[in-house]
């Protein structure tokens, strides 16, 4: 199994989804920046979930190298969200560099979230998308079905990154063809969670990108209150577990498939 260590430098990896703005790692944000780079974690994505943390996630790229930015309206904070923050996003979109437009989406799994509402929102950040010709990073649960015909019915052909992707085989080839990468993080490092294995043994390496969403999707190696981004690499363990490519090869093409998608090569 691979470990860590300052001095392989041909092990790079990219976290495509990693909340850093959070207050979580406010005490020790620059300090865990600095070991990341150190230990081969080269590039980060901070995906913005409200309104509110655009300005430090762009701050944060403008300052940190490897750091990238992307901006959008999540759908689990619908309460957060004002109509006119749509209008706000088509403004921030023209303001480069960003990565995405993310962390957008649908979420059909808690019934607490107004679907009509989530859907008008992801349907007009889509357009916002198209028009600015930016990926998306995707939160999709309990809706792939949906997401996957928004993105035809619109036409979307800028790709992107499915965060967490845990759908079929046959949705992941549907995302592959619309020009996305699959994320795959903490959730298949516990071993009951044989489907999600199973498809990251199983799909093409060129399709998959490694993700922590830390603070959050803690990997069954962290013991600690919450996740952190230097755990992306108990994620890429196990992905070298479960399929027949070298270390190398799977960290070669997973950092690789995430500049591509996000236009950073």
């Amino acid at each position: 199994m691979f470990k860590p260590k300052a001095k392989q430098p041909e092990i790079k990896l990219f976290d495509t989804h990693c909340h850093l703005d959070f207050p979580e790692f406010d005490r020790d944000r620059d300090a865990l920046l600095e070991k990341m780079r150190k230990v081969g974690i080269e590039n980060v994505l901070i995906p913005g979930v409200t309104k509110e943390k655009w300005r430090f996630i762009r701050q944060l790229s403008a300052l940190k190298l490897g750091v990238h930015a992307a901006v959008g309206l999540h759908p689990m904070y619908l309460k957060e969200h004002k109509k006119e923050h749509l209008h706000d996003l088509e403004l921030a979109v023209a303001i480069k560099p960003l990565a995405a437009i993310g962390e957008i989406g649908l979420d059909f799994y808690n019934k607490d979230f107004d679907r009509k509402v989530q859907i008008a929102l992801f349907k007009a950040q889509l357009e916002i998308a198209k028009s600015s010709k930016l990926p998306l990073i995707l939160h999709v649960r309990k809706a792939h079905e949906d997401v996957l015909l928004y993105l035809k019915t619109l036409h979307f052909e800028h790709g992107g990154i499915v965060h967490a992707f845990n759908g079929s085989k046959e949705q992941a080839k549907r995302y592959a063809d619309f020009g996305f990468k699959l994320g795959f993080g903490g959730a298949m490092t516990y071993d009951n969670a044989v489907k999600l294995r199973e498809l990251a043994a199983s799909l093409p390496l060129q399709d998959i990108v490694l993700e922590t969403d830390a603070p959050d999707m803690k990997p069954s190696t962290c013991k600690k209150e919450f996740n952190t981004p230097l755990h992306l690499f108990d994620n890429f363990n196990v992905l070298v577990e479960l399929r027949e490519e070298s270390a190398n090869d799977i960290a070669q093409a997973t950092t690789a498939n995430a500049k591509v998608v996000l236009g950073l090569s």
